[in-house]
């Protein structure tokens, strides 16, 4: 049974929900169409703001549309609808990521009903986390989430989280030595007053946490070699937690699945009172992501590396208009 048509300050604020998700670098790389007659929103990629150095493919591009998705999930069930979700609807437009089309409830989702108030509350904190384990039932329930969007969540041992450590440090060195790479990252950098006080996009200089002066936590520096006044440089956990999320197989709608999983993680990570950052170093130079597979698990590719712990949380990052990424028909 549809709902009623909505109107539409419910629409953009289901959206505003929707655009909170993380994304590479925070490019933001969506767009959302709501179509009234049918209560159905179309979640688009934006090609203008994908990565094609750090992304060729377009994976990272999926991860972050997908974490959008979910959050358009999650708000619609808190709001009070059904989201009937279709992923990669018509062959024929690559950029139609999937369809949710809005439906008085059967049955109520109590799953997600308590992810809502960390959409809002979640996000990437690039600062020291504790030394302190995480609990046995966190991990579970985690594990949990990600089963429930389709994809798998590992928790490595400790020889495997070196071995994420040392292949992070590889692609670092790598970065630092890519022209196109340091440009791309540029580009998605806001420096310097003027800059951040008037940007709706990008990673801001408030939001690069300090530098790292000690300890093996993988938190990629956005500022470089360019200074940022008043950064300090502190130590960082010497035992991070390093969270594995991936998929069997490694497939446009394969990203989706991934990107919703993750972050339904992140959410529900979040209600538990950790903090979180992603990294994705490694996963963006083709030979060192096959190598950040654990070849014992079933898991075929790796989508996102999680770093979790208890820690203080990140700053909020801007986000374009709600007006700059919807259209209503």
């Amino acid at each position: 049974m549809l709902v009623q048509r909505l109107d539409t300050k419910t629409v953009t604020a289901l959206v505003k929900d929707a655009t909170a998700a993380p994304s590479m670098y925070n490019a933001q790389p969506w767009r959302f169409r709501f179509l009234r007659d049918s209560s159905t929103f179309h979640v688009r990629a934006d090609p203008g703001r994908a990565m094609p150095n750090s992304d060729p493919a377009g994976r990272a591009l999926h991860l972050g549309c997908g974490a959008a998705l979910f959050h358009l999930r999650v708000a619609a069930v808190h709001a009070g609808w059904e989201p009937a979700t279709e992923l990669l609807p018509d062959p024929a437009d690559a950029h139609l990521l999937a369809t949710v089309r809005l439906a008085d409830p059967a049955r109520p989702s109590p799953g997600l009903i308590p992810l809502y108030p960390a959409i809002h509350r979640r996000h990437t904190s690039r600062y020291p986390f504790a030394e302190r384990e995480i609990p046995a039932a966190v991990q579970d329930a985690l594990l949990d989430a990600a089963r429930q969007e389709g994809a798998q969540l590992v928790f490595p041992g400790a020889w495997h989280v070196q071995s994420l450590l040392e292949l992070v440090h590889d692609a670092e060195g790598r970065d630092a030595v890519d022209p196109a790479r340091a440009e791309e990252l540029a580009r998605w950098t806001r420096i310097g007053a003027d800059i951040v006080d008037t940007a709706t996009d990008g990673i801001p200089e408030y939001a690069f946490g300090p530098r790292k002066r000690d300890g093996k936590a993988p938190v990629r520096d956005f500022a470089g070699r360019r200074p940022v006044a008043g950064r300090g440089a502190v130590t960082f956990e010497h035992t991070p937690h390093l969270v594995l999320l991936g998929t069997a197989d490694d497939r446009p709608v394969d990203w989706l699945r991934a990107g919703q999983a993750m972050e339904r993680v992140l959410l529900l990570a979040t209600v538990n009172g950790l903090s979180t950052s992603l990294t994705s170093h490694a996963l963006e130079w083709p030979d060192l992501r096959w190598v950040v597979r654990d070849p014992q698990t079933a898991m075929g590719s790796v989508q996102m590396v999680l770093r979790l712990g208890f820690g203080p949380e990140g700053p909020r990052t801007p986000r374009r208009p709600v007006a700059d990424v919807l259209d209503i028909d």
